[in-house]
């Protein structure tokens, strides 16, 4: 596994700054947003020679990107929300190539029309379900037609908030454009942090042939958790990495949710774990 680091957790005036801190920590890899160079995350939007510059910044540094962040909530209770957000999704997907990409991060959304982060109690409706089937059914038209790969994540606030869900979002579209985003500490509902192993096992035999990043963050309780720096709260890092490790093929594993000033302890702890 190959530690990187998720966009805005390290910050410098510029992507070349940015970047060339990222490199000081011995970090690689990274889990790339437009928004680090002034860009909305899905933009209206993007010129060629920025996308140009963008993979000169990355390539100069033999850093991989390991994904852009395409997040836009895919079961917005506001249809012409699911619309727009489709349409820069196509933008930034005709980017990709050209930044240095082939994956795109999304969230599959919820029925909270504020954040997309937070759940509704409607998430677990059928209209919601047949809403993000309608969105991801477009959004891998897109993904065909530029030959990219769309990653989502399983998450507790969300419609696909469990590794059962995900795996039906996955039977159903039946497309090799989608694959999966995982975070052991996004998948726990309330109540469930005693069978912590058993619903880590039962996520790996679900999803594993489609996982292709991993995120390294950690939660201090389960339900809508708070996040915490990997090593700093209830996950079993040593059986969540050993479940990674035994994956066919290396993922990137992105820390998640810590400051700047946690990096190099997180990063030795994960190289410890493993």
């Amino acid at each position: 596994m190959q530690i990187g680091i998720m966009d805005g957790t390290i910050v410098r005036p510029t992507l070349s700054e940015t970047l060339d801190a990222i490199v000081n920590y011995g970090i690689y890899c990274m889990q790339f947003g437009l928004g680090r160079v002034g860009l909305p995350e899905l933009p209206e939007q993007i010129d060629a020679e920025l996308c140009d510059q963008i993979r000169k910044e990355f390539d100069t540094r033999n850093v991989n990107m390991a994904a852009i962040s395409g997040t836009f909530n895919m079961i917005h209770p506001d249809s012409q929300q699911r619309t727009d957000g489709l349409r820069r999704l196509r933008v930034l997907a005709s980017a990709c190539e050209k930044v240095g990409t082939s994956v795109i991060t999304l969230c599959t959304g919820t029925r909270d029309s504020k954040s997309m982060w937070r759940r509704h109690p409607d998430n677990d409706s059928p209209e919601a379900w047949n809403d993000l089937v309608g969105t991801m059914h477009q959004a891998l038209q897109i993904a065909k037609e530029y030959k990219i790969t769309l990653a989502f994540e399983p998450e507790v606030a969300n419609v696909v908030d469990s590794a059962q869900k995900a795996r039906r979002l996955l039977d159903e579209m039946g497309s090799p454009y989608l694959k999966v985003v995982i975070d052991g500490a996004n998948i726990f509902h309330a109540g469930e942090l005693p069978r912590m192993r058993e619903i880590l096992d039962e996520a790996f035999v679900l999803l594993d042939e489609d996982i292709i990043i991993a995120h390294a963050k950690d939660l201090d309780h389960d339900g809508e958790a708070g996040h915490l720096a990997a090593g700093k709260g209830l996950l079993d890092y040593r059986h969540y990495l050993s479940l990674l490790d035994n994956l066919e093929f290396d993922v990137p594993l992105i820390l998640h949710g810590l400051s700047e000033t946690q990096v190099p302890e997180c990063i030795d702890f994960l190289r410890e774990k493993m």
